[in-house]
């Protein structure tokens, strides 16, 4: 009789060998998963946003149309539009992502105004609160320190947050692009303004989505391509 001891110990050899290569080939099996979820769901959200751009554009149509009707053809029209060459209000700047290892995708950012310095208005937000924050702490502890500053405190100014200037600068910049229809404008002008810039910022959403479509695809077809030479 064989030793039953030793064949166990052969079999499970055996089993410890085929397990290495099964494991690899169920990490490839997820990785290609992934790829192809992460293709549809960027493929769904690049629909979405189309689908979205349509309707906001269809919105400032609409309002325009409205606004024109109210206001009259002789105060809407092309002839009253500056032709002459002058800076852009609004630019996009295309930066290099670094999304994978060895793969770069451009990346779209719209500077709108104030913006245009490369400054984030969400950024400038946040960074506002923290000095906020910093700003209420010091002066709570000069209060207890000195109570008759209070009155003080309280006569004098606050000074103006980035986030608010900035804001102000927008509304300025869109008060100067509308006066050229005239000093009164319909409220209709003003909100197919508002649609109009909401569309140019879903067309940059657009633009980074199908940068990240692409190169899901990308990697789909070099998993189908690995698949085809095995």
């Amino acid at each position: 009789m064989g030793n039953p001891i030793g064949i166990e110990i052969a079999e499970d050899e055996g089993q410890l060998r085929n397990q290495g290569p099964m494991k690899e080939e169920e990490q490839q099996q997820q990785q290609e998963d992934e790829n192809v979820l992460n293709f549809m769901d960027s493929l769904d959200s690049y629909l979405s946003l189309l689908d979205s751009l349509s309707c906001t554009l269809r919105q400032g149509w609409f309002e325009l149309a409205s606004a024109r009707h109210s206001m009259g053809a002789s105060r809407i029209n092309t002839a009253l539009l500056d032709l002459k060459s002058h800076d852009a209000a609004t630019s996009v700047q295309v930066t290099q992502h670094s999304a994978d290892s060895n793969v770069e995708q451009p990346r779209f950012t719209l500077c709108k105004w104030s913006s245009c310095e490369g400054e984030n208005l969400n950024e400038t937000k946040s960074g506002e609160d923290e000095m906020t924050k910093k700003f209420n702490s010091l002066r709570l502890r000069h209060r207890e320190a000195s109570p008759s500053s209070e009155l003080h405190d309280e006569s004098s100014p606050t000074k103006e947050s980035p986030f608010s200037a900035a804001q102000d600068q927008v509304q300025k910049e869109r008060l100067k692009s509308l006066a050229v229809f005239g000093t009164l404008v319909s409220p209709k002008l003003r909100a197919a303004q508002l649609s109009f810039e909401t569309a140019l910022e879903a067309l940059v959403k657009i633009a980074n989505m199908r940068s990240s479509m692409l190169l899901a695809f990308e990697k789909v077809q070099q998993d189908l391509d690995g698949n085809a030479d095995l």
